[in-house]
């Protein structure tokens, strides 16, 4: 998939009581991984889902899980996302303290570590754990709801890690959250983001499978 822009459709915006259908929804509008927004009401101000409903969506799809992790104390939950079948598992780097020791558990559990940071964390505070990472998650806007109106100045953060990738080499995907839509999409493919998450412009579109060919460039 290189040089291919992903789409991760988060089901935050899908109706909860019917997440299976969701799931496959993804699969039919041509998303490449499903986006678990992950939420405890600690970290962030909602809660969503934890290990057992990753479990039992898991057999749904054979596309990737991706879990965005916005927990506290994340490295007490790394082992049973991992066991539920998240493929990606991403911590915030504001939510441990040890965070090259819980990426580098991901690792060891046979998953793709990513690291993500809230729109007040700049990029300088990542610089020591990139080299272990498969995902970088710049997140656009304050996490906790869907619906939100990005936040532009975070986008100066991608085209910080894009040229952070490309003098090192590092070999991390830059992944975009947060008031991704039509609007916002060319600005952040323009910035460097290769993986774009997208909630309430696919499930509260009339036609997602148009909105995911739109989101990957197709205008």
């Amino acid at each position: 998939m290189a040089g291919k822009i992903l789409i991760a459709p988060s089901i935050l915006s899908a109706n909860f009581g019917e997440l299976a259908q969701a799931v496959r929804a993804i699969g039919e509008m041509g998303g490449d991984m499903v986006h678990l927004d992950v939420m405890d009401g600690a970290f962030v101000p909602n809660i969503t889902f934890g290990p057992k409903a990753v479990a039992d969506l898991r057999p749904i799809t054979s596309l990737p899980f991706d879990a965005h992790l916005m927990i506290a104390r994340p490295e007490s939950f790394i082992d049973a996302f991992a066991a539920a079948g998240a493929d990606i598992v991403t911590v915030h780097l504001e939510a441990t303290t040890h965070l090259h020791r819980v990426l580098a558990g991901i690792r060891a559990l046979g998953k793709r570590p990513g690291v993500s940071i809230v729109p007040s964390t700049p990029v300088e505070t990542l610089e020591e754990v990139l080299p272990i990472v498969d995902v970088v998650l710049v997140m656009t806007v304050n996490p906790g709801f869907g619906g939100q109106e990005m936040i532009g100045r975070c986008l100066r953060k991608v085209e910080r890690l894009r040229l952070l990738k490309e003098e090192n080499g590092y070999g991390y995907l830059i992944e975009v959250d947060g008031g991704i839509n039509r609007s916002t999409i060319r600005s952040a493919l323009d910035a460097g983001a290769e993986v774009i998450v997208a909630g309430s412009a696919l499930f509260n579109s009339a036609d997602p499978k148009a909105e995911v060919a739109f989101l990957r460039g197709g205008w």
